[in-house]
């Protein structure tokens, strides 16, 4: 069974790597790719849709907007190269979720421990904003990440994660308080004992401008292992 849970896992990042149904979007990725910024002139930039990061069995799973342009985009993993990873892969240590608060690089040995790491969208978008068929393409994919992961909190950073999350629920059949609205520190429930929580985005538009702080990002993680370790009751 868990070869077989491995196996559909690791099929699922190959077609999310894989994938080119938005042009808008790969072309955006390869852009900035050959572009690159000055400070990372001599690296070889990834350049393509970024795959979920963690495995399939977890409790925790983070939804984010999409890849950075220089963060994710450049070191194909997620949240990696930035400072919005910065932030998220501190609070995630701080909280028992990874193994160590490491952002800068794909190969430094940061593991996820019960949690996984998706997006909405997959490859880094102009200005850092989808256009809906963007997200509509995306969909199946964040669809089929919450059918293989089957988390007990999810975890969403920034209001269209937020939005995209409950249509991926809605379409596999669950249903959510439609008077539930984005805002940092919501909560909601989307089938009984599982549990969807809100976020502002941890991008430096909001740190910068101390509309979110370390304590307020931690609240969250906090209020996510308390959750989630109630399902092992």
């Amino acid at each position: 069974m868990a070869t077989k849970r491995n196996s559909q896992w690791q099929e699922l990042q190959q077609r999310i790597e894989t994938c080119r149904l938005c042009p808008r979007l790969i072309a955006h990725c390869r852009e900035v790719a050959h572009a690159k910024r000055a400070a990372y002139l001599d690296e070889e930039y990834w350049g393509r849709p970024v795959p979920n990061l963690g495995t399939s069995k977890a409790r925790l799973l983070i939804v984010g907007l999409a890849p950075g342009a220089h963060g994710a985009n450049r070191t194909g993993r997620m949240f990696t190269g930035d400072r919005s990873g910065q932030w998220l892969y501190r609070a995630l240590h701080r909280n028992g979720f990874a193994n160590q608060a490491t952002w800068e690089r794909r190969e430094d040995g940061l593991k996820l421990l019960d949690c996984v790491i998706t997006s909405a969208v997959h490859c880094a978008p102009p200005g850092n904003r989808p256009e809906a068929v963007e997200l509509a393409n995306c969909r199946p994919f964040l669809v089929e990440t919450l059918s293989q992961v089957t988390p007990v909190v999810i975890v969403t950073l920034g209001q269209i994660a937020w939005r995209a999350t409950r249509r991926a629920l809605q379409d596999q059949g669950h249903r959510l308080n439609r008077t539930d609205r984005f805002r940092h520190g919501a909560e909601t429930t989307w089938a009984p004992d599982r549990w969807l929580l809100a976020s502002y985005h941890p991008s430096q538009q909001n740190t910068f401008t101390g509309r979110l702080t370390e304590p307020m990002f931690d609240t969250i993680f906090s209020r996510a292992r308390e959750l989630k370790d109630k399902d092992k009751a």
